[in-house]
């Protein structure tokens, strides 16, 4: 399957994009996964925005721009089944602004770089979704009961049968998308669940990511290098220092798609 992550960057704006695995057997498009085409109908959007709008008028713009792709007859459903929806988490840099809007799961480092010569003190930010530490612990002590029991764990790695166990979970806790927690799905984003960074007009050196990096760094090598080592010690995603709802498969680099970008303004 390609990938669900995306990014764009335009003279006025820089984002990351994070299409959402579907969790639904519905697909709007026929040759393109959901969390794909969520990726890529925001992408365009972003790339046609004019750089003098506000976060509140992007998340207008951005939202009525997923939701002219629903069908009418599937809007009585969406309402009801979140899961159905095309749903994106979507970071951006506004260069007028000078603001980094958070709207869903994604994450971002953001310095002063200032005159000094000594390395730039980054700040950290994210916007999770309430309940995913939740279902990712749960499928932690499945997949310990699992290996409890005898499955090895490269069967796992293979089939990783705990995750079912929590897609019911994962599925109610939707019914909280653009509630308690905001994402791009074609229906209203509520402002207090979109986390916006505002930044002074001196220098600033800023990281964007998507939520493929468990550990983000101030250089793409060294989260590179953090995402390797996770594999290689833990990967299952079950141990102390990071736990996901999905594990490394043996074919795969990385246990979810990945986009990461780095400049300075």
């Amino acid at each position: 399957m390609k990938s669900e992550d995306g990014i764009v960057v335009t003279a006025d704006f820089i984002a990351v994009i994070d299409g959402s695995t579907s969790k639904s057997q519905l697909r709007h498009s026929m040759w393109r996964s959901n969390g794909r085409y969520a990726m890529q109908l925001i992408s365009r959007y972003i790339s046609r925005m004019p750089k003098d709008i506000t976060c509140q008028e992007f998340l207008r713009g951005v939202t009525a721009c997923i939701r002219k792709h629903y069908k009418k007859s599937q809007m009585s459903r969406l309402a009801e089944h979140p899961e159905d929806r095309l749903t994106a988490s979507v970071l951006v840099y506004s260069r007028l602004s000078r603001e980094i809007w958070m709207v869903g799961d994604c994450q971002c480092l953001v310095s002063p770089l200032g005159t000094c010569q000594s390395a730039p003190a980054y700040t950290y930010y994210d916007n999770p979704k309430p309940a995913e530490a939740v279902l990712a612990a749960q499928r932690a002590d499945e997949v310990k009961r699992l290996l409890a029991e005898g499955v090895t764990r490269e069967e796992l790695l293979l089939n990783d049968t705990a995750r079912p166990v929590i897609i019911p979970h994962m599925i109610e806790t939707m019914r909280q998308q653009n509630v308690s927690y905001s994402v791009v799905d074609g229906f209203p984003i509520p402002f207090q669940h979109v986390r916006t960074i505002t930044l002074d007009f001196q220098p600033w050196e800023i990281v964007l990511a998507t939520d493929g990096y468990p550990f983000l760094c101030p250089t793409l090598q060294e989260s590179e290098e953090r995402l390797s080592r996770q594999r290689s010690t833990d990967p299952l995603n079950i141990g102390p220092d990071f736990q996901a709802t999905k594990g490394f498969h043996p074919d795969n680099n990385s246990f979810d798609d990945r986009t990461y970008i780095r400049f300075r303004v």
